[in-house]
């Protein structure tokens, strides 16, 4: 698991290079936050989760886009879908970004309406 969080991750901080200002730290930040996934699946499975993370980040890098996390082995692979069979639904992945995406925009224009009230 958390292939699609690591490249989505990635490519937003790829992104994030060619935008200037508070944008690009903002899209850098979101970036980050993508990778709690993988590292919270590894954390709940008992394994090393930066280690873990540090090697699925660097296998991606490498262009193995379909690596991902097997937690009965303990390893990173490098087809998760193929080798193993795991399959993530496009739209879970699609609705949990979505959602969080809604919130962080929510809090943040509250914390501008606070601020204004100031």
């Amino acid at each position: 698991g958390g292939a699609p969080e690591i490249e989505m991750s990635q490519k937003l901080a790829s992104f994030a290079n060619s935008v200037e200002g508070i944008q690009q730290y903002c899209i850098k930040e979101f970036a980050s936050a993508l990778e709690v996934v993988p590292y919270t699946l590894a954390e709940n499975a008992g394994l090393h989760p930066i280690r873990m993370v540090t090697e699925l980040r660097n296998r991606h890098k490498q262009g193995e886009r379909n690596a991902g996390l097997n937690v009965k082995r303990g390893t990173v692979v490098s087809d998760i879908a193929a080798n193993e069979s795991v399959m993530q639904p496009l739209l879970v992945s699609q609705s949990a970004v979505t959602l969080a995406t809604e919130t962080v925009r929510a809090v943040l224009k509250i914390d501008d309406v606070i601020n204004c009230m100031r």
